[in-house]
């Protein structure tokens, strides 16, 4: 007798494959799930693989537009970006993936999902949490925190081996010691070694990346003498069709590689407490950053903005710890919403040699008064006013030197 019905996320690698089977072993009926949202793959030739392992039913999803309009936006929105500079393509993924998993799980009567995420990183993090919280009663089936599985599988060695007993196509070149993820936004590169139950990092000290690693973005020595010079349009915080169809999605989110934007090697702390390296490409996500950037600034509050920037922070962190579906996550995005209302307007930008420059910007919402700033005419504003204001802003610095007890600090 079956023990139940799992879905299984699946990538068609030697992991994931190797998963299916084990799962077969343990008396579950497989269901496998694999995400289109961007990445290059053989979508088919993953198809006929699931199948012939023996899988019951295989659902291949082309998440793209949601994953772009659900995911993306919101955090182009929130000028998302985790310690100041991972611009998070692999963490608004996961609740975009594991999110219809669940819609599968409930639609197929599974009682069970699976995921091939190890024990030391946060994609297990992410994948369990949206799923407890879209699906309550959901049992999760980890298998590489379950100690029958990393015990039997201690390695890529062993995992090649049992995948020559089943049948499963494995690898024909060596593994490289870089583990990728891809999709519509970005590629993430974590240095990595399965020569032990999970995985062992190499030293960050002193170790350059190869310079063919990269295959989103282009080394900015050998970028175009000429820069490409593009203009993005937003409404409400949002990318506006109008750019979408004068530069096609694609263009708009991962190919301003040619010219090196958006690289990044980085040391990040993960939620579950320890420190790890990764090594990012976001081109597009690089670039759509600076000109939201830009244009929040012309058309936003100042206090307004200041308080959007905490908010900011604060979804970033949510994001990547893997809470984007809970109610503070929800709140915080209401709000950052609500900032973006009249955040619209366009913005020129040249991209060269690795960098982003920003050209000009125009907006029917624009609070920049260039009668009341200009030194030449004096407008709607009485100078007067300022050594008032000056005064009073010095009230307590003038009671901080009293109390120190001295007129004139050294520096």
């Amino acid at each position: 007798m079956s023990n139940g019905t799992v879905v299984l996320a699946y990538s068609g690698g030697l992991d994931t494959s190797c998963i299916l089977v084990w799962l077969k072993e343990q008396g579950y009926d497989v269901i496998t799930y694999l995400a289109n949202i961007g990445q290059d793959e053989d979508f088919e030739a993953a198809r006929k693989k699931a199948e012939s392992l023996g899988a019951k039913k295989v659902f291949i999803e082309d998440l793209r537009s949601e994953f772009v309009e659900d995911f993306i936006w919101p955090s182009v929105q929130a000028n998302a970006v985790y310690e100041d500079r991972y611009l998070m393509g692999t963490a608004i993924a996961r609740p975009c993936i594991a999110r219809r998993q669940v819609e599968i799980a409930r639609m197929e009567s599974a009682q069970f999902v699976s995921h091939g995420a190890t024990g030391k990183g946060n994609d297990q993090i992410r994948f369990e949490l949206t799923c407890y919280a879209l699906y309550p009663e959901v049992k999760i089936i980890a298998p590489w925190r379950i100690p029958e599985f990393y015990n039997r599988f201690r390695g890529r060695t062993d995992l090649m081996e049992y995948a020559k007993k089943h049948g499963i196509p494995v690898p024909v070149t060596p593994r490289a010691p870089w583990s990728m993820d891809a999709n519509l936004m970005h590629i993430r590169w974590v240095l990595l070694m399965r020569c032990t139950l999970l995985m062992i990092f190499f030293p960050v000290e002193n170790n350059h990346a190869p310079a063919d690693l990269y295959l989103m973005t282009k080394n900015p020595e050998d970028a175009p003498n000429v820069p490409d010079v593009l203009e993005i349009e937003f409404r409400k915080g949002f990318v506006a069709k109008a750019s979408i169809q004068k530069y096609p999605l694609s263009l708009l989110l991962s190919p301003r590689g040619k010219h090196g934007v958006g690289r990044i090697d980085i040391v990040e702390n993960r939620f579950i407490g320890m420190k790890s390296r990764g090594i990012y490409e976001t081109p597009g996500g690089t670039v759509l950053l600076k000109a939201h950037l830009d244009i929040e600034t012309f058309t936003m509050d100042k206090e307004v903005r200041r308080i959007k920037q905490g908010l900011g922070v604060k979804f970033s962190e949510l994001v990547y710890n893997g809470f984007w579906y809970s109610p503070e996550c929800d709140f915080v995005r209401h709000c950052i919403a609500k900032s973006q209302e009249n955040v619209e307007g366009k913005v020129q930008l040249s991209i060269f040699k690795g960098q982003v420059y920003i050209l000009g910007r125009e907006s029917p919402k624009s609070l920049y008064n260039e009668e009341l700033v200009s030194m030449d005419v004096q407008g709607d504003y009485d100078p007067c006013d300022a050594s008032g204001f000056i005064r009073i802003n010095a009230v307590r610095l003038r009671e901080h030197c009293r109390l120190q007890g001295f007129s004139d600090p050294k520096p």
